[in-house]
């Protein structure tokens, strides 16, 4: 058993979890935004939708947990790699430089570290939003709370409805390297299919943050004319 963990404390398989880890955030992203996309649809659509999810309690807390786990996983892994990274490489480089064009480094790859942080910081300050809504909630009559109209308020102020959507830009950068990372890591290599894969990631990526921001800025001109 301990040899099997000791796996993933070298560095092959430190990148191995940090992909697989990575993979799996990226997909809650995008069952994530399906269902943020529900707003939309109106006020009884989207409550709902969110009544739905939260009376499902025996399975939405084990995900949540699980979501957390691998959260955390993801966050602990990068930072030791980074860290050792840097001791391995004591002496920086005078000048970064564009490694060419087989290369997959770019601004995204070199901040990964900066987005992720900034991730985390967001991550704490949106639960603290959405899910409790400052301690400020709205239960409905037939049961549940209206989240549509939390939304609205919580994006309707000026301060939070940009820190969101520059959070959202943060986001687009961390997966469109993060994809490619993953898929490399992971060791998917196929001289067709693996530039497809990674041009749908990046694409996915962008559409993602997108959508987030559309949102938001939906969302803050809506809640402020409320």
């Amino acid at each position: 058993m301990a040899s099997r963990t000791g796996v993933f404390s070298t560095s092959v398989g430190t990148k191995i979890l940090i992909g697989l880890t990575g993979f799996l955030l990226f997909l809650y992203l995008l069952i994530h935004i399906a269902g943020n996309l529900i707003v939309f649809a109106g006020a009884d659509a989207f409550n709902l939708y969110a009544h739905t999810l939260e009376s499902k309690t025996f399975l939405l807390r084990p995900i949540e947990l699980a979501l957390l786990a691998v959260f955390v996983i993801h966050i602990y892994k990068t930072v030791r790699m980074f860290l050792a990274n840097q001791e391995a490489r004591p002496v920086k480089y005078a000048m970064k430089k564009g490694a060419g064009a087989p290369s997959r480094k770019s601004f995204a790859s070199t901040t990964m570290i900066v987005s992720g942080l900034w991730l985390l910081v967001f991550l704490l300050i949106h639960v603290r939003a959405f899910h409790d809504g400052w301690g400020q909630e709205y239960p409905l009559a037939n049961g549940g709370r209206d989240l549509y109209r939390q939304e609205l308020e919580t994006l309707s102020n000026p301060f939070l409805a940009v820190f969101y959507m520059l959070s959202m830009v943060v986001v687009g950068s961390h997966l469109w390297h993060g994809v490619s990372s993953s898929v490399q890591s992971l060791g998917f290599d196929h001289p067709v299919w693996t530039p497809r894969v990674l041009t749908a990631g990046k694409t996915i990526a962008v559409l993602i943050a997108g959508a987030f921001i559309v949102i938001a800025i939906w969302a803050y001109f809506t809640g402020a004319r409320s």
